[in-house]
């Protein structure tokens, strides 16, 4: 049976950082089964959280301004700081540009209030329709770090990595390694590895695409690079801990022999072939299958690796609320 978002449950955070166009807009189309709404003024060089504070008469509003800019990732950090501190139950995080639309808050939330998930965050790619606003180097981009996210971060059933329309209900935030997130704009990717880590059940909401007169702060071609080897680092590091530490199976042999076949076939096999090239004697059938045999083997193990983690995903919620 569903429930219903009741008063004092909700808080929203609004992290902010040359905002003063937009903000005012976004804060009056939060309905009212939002309690307390939180305005991280990130050092705004326009003062968006002055601006807030002069114009803005929603009893909900607390304006926090931070003396030093600590990025997008950071300033929600301190918003979940601030909403725990206050006892919400759930925390959404909702960005101050009007790319997100707040009326689908409620929808947001409701796989947390049900008990069914921990972390809740928005899907623009679910939609076909909607994606003729996205611009094009956001979709090619964010298709490359969709793949990189689900690698890293263990959580193969999601879309979207960078969509920063998520809801996190208290239990798995009050366990969050608040110092060791990722305070820039790698911020909600590393939010995923976190949770994960935590072994927190994560769910998309289908959302449109909506995109306006406004311009985002990220910019697909200058953090791609840097993303991708953060997800790799992130990756090493969530099968090392998942495979190796916390646990130890069958899969994780599949994972250590599959490479350490492959590598040898790989090597085995170029090195015969340089040395026929030089000798311009034909490798024996024996060679050849000393070579391809291991390859085969290792990419089969491999796959079976990876078929085990697709399906490892989180599926027990964390909060209170599950059954």
């Amino acid at each position: 049976m569903s429930k219903k978002v009741s008063s004092g449950q909700i808080a929203v955070v609004i992290p902010c950082y040359r905002e003063t166009s937009h903000i005012l807009d976004v804060i009056k189309a939060i309905g009212k089964e939002v309690s307390r709404i939180y305005v991280i003024d990130d050092a705004c060089p326009d003062k968006t959280g002055e601006h807030v504070k002069a114009h803005c008469s929603d009893p909900r509003v607390e304006v926090l301004i931070q003396k030093n800019n600590t990025g997008v990732g950071g300033a929600t950090m301190n918003g979940y700081k601030r909403a725990i501190e206050d006892g919400a139950e759930i925390i959404v995080k909702v960005d101050g540009d009007g790319q997100m639309d707040p009326s689908l808050i409620a929808k947001l939330v409701a796989p947390l209030l049900e008990g069914e998930a921990d972390y809740v965050k928005g899907n623009r790619f679910y939609n076909l329709d909607g994606l003729s606003e996205m611009p094009r180097v956001r979709i090619f981009g964010n298709l490359a770090l969709s793949f990189a996210s689900k690698a890293s971060s263990g959580y193969w059933n999601i879309f979207d990595p960078t969509n920063g329309f998520t809801a996190i209900h208290i239990d798995a935030a009050k366990q969050l390694p608040f110092e060791k997130i990722d305070n820039g704009f790698f911020f909600e990717s590393d939010m995923l590895f976190r949770l994960n880590m935590m072994r927190a059940v994560v769910v998309d909401m289908p959302m449109p695409a909506r995109y306006g007169k406004e311009e985002s702060s990220l910019k697909i071609r200058n953090i791609i690079l840097s993303f991708i080897a953060r997800h790799y680092s992130n990756a090493v590091k969530r099968i090392f801990y998942s495979y190796f530490i916390r646990d130890f199976g069958v899969q994780s042999i599949e994972l250590v022999l599959g490479n350490l076949l492959l590598l040898f076939g790989v090597l085995y096999g170029t090195l015969s072939w340089h040395e026929s090239s030089a000798t311009g004697i034909p490798a024996t059938a024996g060679t050849v299958i000393l070579a391809a045999l291991p390859i085969i083997l290792g990419s089969q193990m491999l796959i079976a690796f990876l078929n085990f983690d697709t399906k490892n995903v989180p599926s027990k919620p964390l909060n209170g609320r599950a059954p």
